[in-house]
């Protein structure tokens, strides 16, 4: 007779306790108990009469015939994954859409925008997946996604939007009664923010890089106000006591309704090889409701 392979459930507890190395992890992941867990390795050792890990007080490590069976459920479970997405996908149809893109790109661009493309696709039911990481368009279940970055992916099509281009901006009360700012040396008597971040390695354009770009000598780097994400950025300068670098094309309704103001023609980037795309999967080239999207973010995006 022959063996059935062990349950789903029992499967996913192995694959992340394999990864780990630890229970306590492993359960932390699958929202389980760690002595769930040890009990779902115990029956599933039972039931193929083998053992997966050697244990003792301090550590525990795959036994040879765990790590050949960790790399063919890990590669199962991925598969299934990814089918399940895609059977998702299937069933959604083609007028509905599911989205993935950062909380930032999400707040300062599209949603502003969001009413003009529901005018102009009623017939599209676009839903989001707000996420920072990159995503598996199968096993995450998205059609399209927007992220920056280099765009290069040989299994996806990138449709480049736009750079990032800093800019330092303030609000209009600042303008009107803080400190001068008539030259870009007037900033050094203002509280300055930026993010504080990296990609790829980078370091994301901050304000000692717009001073040398500037020629302004002089910054005490350590008086900067380093956030983590620009929309505390934004809403330091919105309070009206700081001036702030921000990207320019996530800032463009708030420019254009007067709640910021620019200062200064001068801006700083990554550089050319990093912008904002939008991705998909190949085989949904030529999907109407693909090339609808596409062809609504290039507008807006100004292309």
């Amino acid at each position: 007779m022959r063996q059935l392979p062990p349950g789903t459930r029992a499967l996913r507890s192995f694959e992340a306790a394999g990864r780990h190395l630890n229970f306590t992890r492993a359960a932390d992941e699958l929202g389980l108990t760690p002595a769930a867990v040890s009990h779902q390795i115990k029956e599933m050792e039972e039931q193929l009469g083998l053992v997966l890990f050697t244990r003792n007080s301090r550590s525990m490590q795959l036994t040879p015939a765990g790590s050949v069976l960790l790399e063919a459920t890990a590669e199962a479970l991925g598969l299934l994954r990814r089918a399940t997405g895609r059977a998702r996908q299937l069933a959604r149809g083609e007028t509905r859409l599911r989205l993935s893109l950062g909380a930032r790109f999400a707040t300062q661009w599209l949603l502003p925008r969001l009413p003009r493309f529901r005018a102009a696709h009623p017939q599209i039911e676009l839903s989001f997946d707000i996420c920072d990481e990159v995503r598996d368009f199968d096993a995450d279940d998205i059609d399209a996604a927007i992220r920056f970055g280099t765009g290069r992916d040989p299994h996806t099509l990138a449709v480049r939007l736009f750079d990032a281009r800093v800019i330092p901006v303030c609000s209009p009360a600042l303008l009107q009664s803080g400190p001068p700012l008539a030259r870009p040396v007037d900033l050094l008597a203002h509280t300055l923010c930026h993010v504080d971040c990296r990609v790829d390695g980078q370091v994301w354009p901050n304000w000692p890089m717009w001073m040398a770009a500037a020629g302004v000598e002089g910054l005490d780097a350590g008086r900067c106000i380093a956030f983590t994400d620009s929309s505390h950025v934004v809403q330091a300068v919105l309070d009206g006591g700081a001036v702030g670098l921000v990207e320019q094309d996530l800032v463009a309704e708030d420019l254009a309704r007067g709640r910021l103001v620019r200062l200064f023609d001068i801006a700083v980037g990554l550089g050319p090889a990093y912008a904002y795309h939008l991705l998909y999967p190949q085989r949904s080239q030529g999907q109407p409701a693909i090339e609808a999207l596409r062809a609504w973010v290039l507008r807006e995006a100004g292309l």
